[in-house]
């Protein structure tokens, strides 16, 4: 591909893919919509957007209808991010919006490193070979002994820190469920609990300081993830980091929360904040801002850009929730996760073509 090559035709498709261990009643599947790009030179990227439940169709409708035509004719490199941005920002600055542009922008990085013989990683320019990975697992709505059988699987895989879920309606529960845990780890492992938006101000001050007793990491969005205020006052009465960042969308949400003290590890959804063009400037703003970086799901995107950060961070391994695991995609990665390190990647592109 020249520099001159523009941006010639650009497909979707909409994959719903079976979960093996259901996130819930309601969530048994996620939702991938596979973005083609193909340049006026012939050649070809492959990028993704992802929603696991709610608006596939409506991200699928506002590729196809609104970026799809304003981007033909364009040039086809991740330089046009911003223009495409600009035209979107009237149905929102983030959301659906920047969910949408980063399958486009995916595949534009994909045929770029594609054209370059090379991977994502390599073309960025790769600083890691390994980082640390963290279990994860959708696990708020587990029996007890479910919960604690499967922190003792990710024991036996060798993982040094694991993440539950807590936020039930029963505080006593949470506790409960987190002294098993932590009884179950041991002193030497970590452990991070993620309340996914389920308290009020006042309910978060009470629940906190009780869990903290069983030496928690962080706790992962305890209120609901737009509310700056709350979380500038439940700074002041709280001592455990607070994790945040899958829902904020854009750089200067990021710099909003950053500045006001509010966020200890920043995690960034590649696909929520419109794929890895913002994502690398989100990046950079949380080095400069001191933050800890943590991307947030998607290991097998988020690691190979991790590995090219000047920063380390963890690695988010949600159990049996990736896509090579899942079956959906036409070849491995390469990457993988042993003892608790994510190592390799893809030798060519972003190596992530879904199956039809």
């Amino acid at each position: 591909m020249t520099d001159q090559a523009s941006i010639q035709r650009v497909d979707t498709r909409l994959l719903r893919i079976p979960l093996r261990r259901p996130w819930g009643a309601d969530v048994t599947e996620i939702c991938v919509i596979t973005v083609t790009v193909q340049a006026s030179d012939g050649l070809v990227g492959h990028g993704f957007s992802w929603t696991p439940s709610i608006g596939s169709t409506a991200v699928q409708a506002m590729i196809d209808d609104d970026l799809t035509p304003f981007l033909l004719g364009r040039p086809a490199t991740p330089s046009v991010w911003d223009e495409a941005w600009a035209h979107l920002h009237e149905a929102g600055g983030g959301g659906v919006t920047t969910i949408a542009l980063a399958g486009v922008d995916l595949a534009l990085w994909d045929l770029r490193a594609r054209t370059a013989e090379t991977s994502v990683t390599d073309l960025l320019g790769r600083r890691h070979d390994k980082l640390a990975a963290y279990a994860s697992g959708v696990n708020l709505h587990y029996s007890h002994d479910d919960l604690v059988a499967q922190v003792q699987r990710w024991i036996d895989a060798g993982y040094s820190a694991v993440k539950i879920k807590v936020g039930g309606p029963d505080l006593g529960e949470d506790l409960d469920r987190v002294a098993a845990v932590r009884d179950t780890l041991g002193p030497g492992r970590r452990l991070f609990i993620d309340a996914n938006q389920r308290w009020d101000l006042d309910t978060a001050s009470r629940a906190i300081p009780a869990l903290s007793a069983y030496d928690i990491g962080w706790i992962e969005e305890p209120l609901r993830a737009d509310d700056l205020a709350g979380y500038i006052e439940l700074r002041q009465r709280i001592d455990v980091p607070i994790a945040l960042g899958e829902n904020l969308h854009t750089l200067y949400r990021f710099r909003d929360f950053l500045d006001a003290g509010v966020i200890d590890i920043a995690q960034p959804n590649i696909i929520r904040v419109g794929g890895i063009t913002p994502f690398l400037r989100i990046a950079e703003l949380v080095r400069e801002r001191g933050a800890q970086l943590a991307p947030h799901l998607l290991p097998e995107l988020s690691a190979q850009l991790a590995f090219a950060l000047p920063q380390t961070c963890w690695v988010e391994d949600v159990e049996d929730a990736g896509f090579a695991a899942l079956g959906a995609l036409t070849e491995q990665t390469g990457l993988h996760v042993t003892e608790g390190w994510a190592a390799g990647g893809p030798s060519l592109g972003l190596g992530m073509i879904f199956k039809n």
